[in-house]
């Protein structure tokens, strides 16, 4: 049965904090989603919000609306925000009470936890639905520590980092998964947030949820038992923040529990300074990559590229500037697939050539 799925995403969707939500609307993975709620970008089309193409996903002002705007009546509603102030506010728990007496599951990404919440695990009772806490760990008894067992691992391992948060990774790490399956390959993608964990990935984690050194062992973990079930021909870890972020330690996690053995990095050139920090300026892409691949001791291999603030002229030219300049392939895998990206992946990983499924075309 498909699962039909109201977002609220008030005042932040199309923005960078409304990343959850962006993600969603782009791949809905487990759910169909009827409506968004966002009374600033009310009446508008999410598709045409987002990527300037329609989808028929209506955006309301209120939850009422949402509900009353749906093809089918949503038994879900998903929390895309990410709230500044780090914890819920009275207004935007009375819209998730309100949801909860519509008769709606409440998925809930945030790091509060409406599973230890008194007054909402009452009220999710009392209208029998259930609340779904994205990035709650499991028991610490349960976490592991890096044991090096990834050193064995032969299955090409490759992450797409990036110089700052909310700047693309996930979507350009899924469609490249997605490119690579449809040319045949078996891949196994290693969710690390919340957003592709909602999408319904197989494997991965809320990464900012565990200490550091926890971290690095569950990343380990996860691709251990991808690499083991799925037999696949190549891993593909999404990156979380950037190494070079003053404020984020999560790529760190990643170069040092994943071991990827190439890195694709995507960068947003228009932006100056970090999103959430805007009184630091963005590293340089030159800088990220002689960081990554000396902490890592990996390579970067390709640039992807975030296209937000540039006209086709300003993307097409930079495009042609970043080849020139770094002697990679460069591309923007929402405006012309990944395909760039995976033939260079092909060209790196000599496995990828000798041990293609049949009717592989390399």
């Amino acid at each position: 049965m498909k699962k039909y799925a109201v977002i609220y995403c008030e005042n932040q969707f199309g923005s960078m904090d409304g990343k959850t939500a962006n993600g969603l609307i782009r791949d809905s993975g487990l759910y169909e989603i009827t409506a968004v709620i966002d009374s600033t970008k009310a009446g508008l089309d999410a598709g045409e919000v987002l990527d300037q193409k329609r989808n028929g996903i209506p955006i309301c002002k209120d939850l009422q609306e949402a509900i009353a705007s749906s093809k089918e009546k949503p038994t879900y509603f998903i929390l895309g925000i990410a709230p500044a102030h780090a914890f819920l506010n009275q207004k935007e728990r009375q819209v998730i009470m309100a949801a909860i007496k519509a008769g709606m599951n409440i998925i809930n990404p945030l790091q509060e936890f409406l599973t230890e919440d008194e007054e909402m695990m009452t009220m999710a009772k009392r209208y029998g639905v259930e609340i779904r806490d994205i990035r709650k760990p499991r028991p610490k008894n349960e976490w592991t520590l890096f044991t090096g067992q990834i050193l064995n691992v032969t299955t090409p391992i490759i992450a797409v980092l990036g110089t700052d948060g909310a700047c693309g990774k996930r979507t350009t790490a899924m469609m490249i998964d997605k490119g690579l399956q449809e040319q045949g390959y078996k891949t196994a993608f290693i969710a690390t947030g919340q957003t592709g964990l909602i999408q319904g990935a197989s494997y991965g984690f809320a990464m900012d949820a565990f200490p550091l050194q926890y971290m690095i062992g569950e990343l380990e973990r996860e691709i251990l038992r991808a690499n083991e079930i799925e037999k696949p021909d190549i891993i593909i870890v999404e990156g979380q923040g950037a190494l070079s972020h003053p404020a984020y330690v999560s790529s760190s996690g990643i170069l040092k529990g994943a071991r990827p053995k190439a890195v694709i990095l995507q960068h947003p050139p228009k932006r100056n300074v970090l999103g959430d920090f805007p009184f630091m300026k963005m590293p340089t892409v030159q800088s990220e990559i002689s960081l990554i691949e000396h902490f890592g001791q990996t390579k970067v291999i390709a640039i992807t590229l975030n296209h937000e603030g540039m006209s086709d002229e300003e993307l097409q030219n930079t495009i042609v500037e970043y080849e020139e300049k770094f002697q990679m392939p460069v591309t923007d895998v929402l405006k012309f697939g990944p395909e760039k990206v995976i033939h260079r992946l092909i060209e790196y990983f000599p496995s990828l050539q000798t041990n293609k499924q049949a009717g592989v075309a390399v």
